[in-house]
């Protein structure tokens, strides 16, 4: 079995690098054992299991397609009933594999388990459900390469699956909870979501942290998904950073041991936060555009070296976008933007000032190396001015999957890959 605290340590500590240790982030549906009543099993979202004197409390479920393989793991572990199934969020790669731990209950003809969560998690599963088809179309588009290596984040038609119901006890800010002798204190804050939930459990002076850090740069900023909540985040850091935790346990990567360890990662991802905050704001407070906000706050290099704020997952410069979001509105500064023209139209109208859509592709084609950002627009403007055209679209195809190779985010790299393929499709129905 893996010693996942020794693999945190040495990697938090410098001893090892991401390179020599292999991914933070596993996906290998096994259980380890982090003391002889808690365990954690690495899946697509982790699910952290706590035995007590009345049952099991696992946080969180996994996803869909996860689920079964998580219960399994725990089953090989411990074969009491599932007494709570807490969910630190309502992401279908948390709540998606609920299913297959009440299917456990029915078969072993054990007491439902009770699923607890924030008061906004039904609020999320009815948003999910008034916008199944929206959810379907960007977790395809963000995680389909996951899909193709055999990890689904989706069911069948159904964002959310049917089989995940909603919680039977929610809370506002805090809940206390005493089960079979062990005491949890439920916390909310505002981070990746609105309807998260940290946990504090004093006997093994552990906390379970959610998607508050998932050993990468925050997901703070995501392009395809509702507002996160930066200002929030950091605050929420802090509160875990100034808890004493002896034991930190992410829904994403390797748990982490040692309060000096523990407080200086958490403190680390507070500030990086912070700045975007401070220096995003303080440009709005001075009139600035969003354009120019975006291109000017940047964090240093250095910082996005650690192992646990990479930006392989989000960027700072989405978090930037998300901050104007929320305190800025959708316009942007731009007049023009205010009001546009469709994008058809001016992309036909720079065509003809640039002597044929053709050369607006070709120029594209040109950039692709020396400035990417400028590239894509030019092949993009191509493909709007003349959709039809095949010579257009091999370009296009060739400047998007050129740049999603010098990207490093999955955000970017999903986005930018299914550009690409969008032309490639096209190119194969001419």
């Amino acid at each position: 079995m893996t010693d996942l605290l020794a693999l945190s340590s040495a990697v938090i500590d410098g001893t090892q690098t991401t390179e020599d240790v292999g991914p933070m982030n596993r996906i290998n549906f096994e259980l380890s054992a982090i003391t002889d009543k808690v365990a954690l099993v690495e899946a697509f979202s982790h699910c952290v299991v706590f035995e007590t004197d009345d049952g099991l409390v696992a946080f969180d479920t996994s996803g869909p397609q996860g689920g079964e393989r998580v219960v399994g793991a725990i089953r090989k572990w411990r074969k009491a009933p599932f007494n709570s199934l807490v969910y630190t969020h309502g992401h279908v790669d948390h709540v998606g594999g609920c299913g297959a731990f009440l299917q456990d209950a029915e078969q072993n003809k054990h007491a439902r388990p009770r699923i607890i969560g924030h008061v906004n998690v039904p609020k999320r599963f009815d948003r999910y459900n008034f916008t199944n088809g929206y959810n379907r179309v960007i977790n395809q588009r963000q995680f389909g390469q996951f899909s193709r290596r055999g990890y689904q984040i989706q069911d069948g038609d159904n964002f959310l699956p049917i089989s995940s119901p909603k919680p039977d006890l929610t809370y506002e800010q805090s809940l206390d909870l005493n089960i079979g002798g062990l005491k949890i204190e439920l916390k909310h804050a505002k981070g990746e979501t609105d309807d998260h939930t940290w946990a504090w459990i004093p006997e093994h002076k552990a906390i379970c942290a959610g998607d508050f850090f998932i050993w990468c740069f925050p997901n703070a900023g995501n392009p395809q998904k509702v507002q996160r909540y930066p200002v929030e985040w950091a605050a929420a850091m802090r509160e875990m950073a100034n808890q004493g935790a002896e034991l930190f346990m992410p829904a994403h990567g390797l748990p982490i041991a040692g309060a000096a360890r523990i407080k200086t990662v958490l403190t680390d991802v507070a500030e990086s936060l912070e700045f975007l905050v401070k220096e995003t704001i303080l440009r709005m407070n001075e009139g600035a555009r969003l354009n120019d906000i975006v291109h000017e706050v940047k964090i240093d290099p250095s910082i996005l070296e650690k192992p646990y704020l990479k930006p392989v997952y989000d960027e700072p410069e989405f978090v930037v976008r998300n901050i104007w979001r929320m305190y800025g509105g959708w316009y942007d500064g731009n007049p023009a933007n205010l009001k546009p023209a469709p994008d058809s139209m001016l992309a036909g109208e720079l065509a003809t000032l640039a002597g044929g859509a053709i050369k607006l592709a070709e120029r594209g084609h040109q950039l692709m190396d020396s400035d990417p950002r400028l590239a894509c627009h030019l092949v993009e403007l191509a493909a709007q001015a003349a959709p039809d055209e095949i010579a257009i679209h091999e370009i296009r195809a060739e400047v998007y999957q050129h740049r999603r190779t010098l990207e490093t985010s999955l955000m970017s790299k999903g986005i930018y890959g299914s550009a690409s393929n969008e032309s490639k499709d096209k190119l194969e129905n001419f």
